[in-house]
């Protein structure tokens, strides 16, 4: 009963769950953009231009971070870099396509999104990761 009140944890315990955070906003964010993927063509033209850099382009690099950059986090390769990256996204997900409708509306999976990268950006990769194996 102690252990669970108590505020010390294990150099495992904090790896561990940062594996779990880690690998978990990774594996459910790759659907997203294996989506945008199989159908660009269709997306392409509807898609929003949030950068004012035209919707093809905009649509490419939002299937960047979440197709690509979510297995890099998945592998923990260049965690924060990437981290940053879909940090980035969820910004524009939920202020800007989503209106920051975060309690009752669709920004609310993006808003759980920023919260979870944010603390990846902060807390690192864990030592169960290709950046901890590398020793970066």
């Amino acid at each position: 009963m102690k252990k669970l009140i108590s505020t010390q944890y294990s150099p495992f315990a904090f790896n561990l769950a940062m594996f779990i955070l880690r690998v978990g906003c990774g594996v459910l964010m790759i659907p997203y953009g294996y989506d945008k993927l199989v159908h660009f063509a269709k997306y392409k033209s509807e898609f929003m231009n949030f950068l004012g850099i035209g919707s093809t382009l905009s649509l490419a690099l939002v299937v960047f971070a979440e197709f690509f950059c979510s297995i890099f986090l998945v592998m923990g390769l260049f965690t924060r870099l990437v981290a940053g990256i879909l940090l980035f996204e969820m910004v524009v997900v939920v202020f800007k396509a989503h209106d920051m409708d975060v309690f009752k509306g669709d920004a609310e999976h993006g808003m759980q999104y920023l919260i979870g990268y944010i603390a990846i950006i902060l807390l690192g990769a864990g030592k169960a990761s290709l950046d901890g194996i590398l020793g970066k």
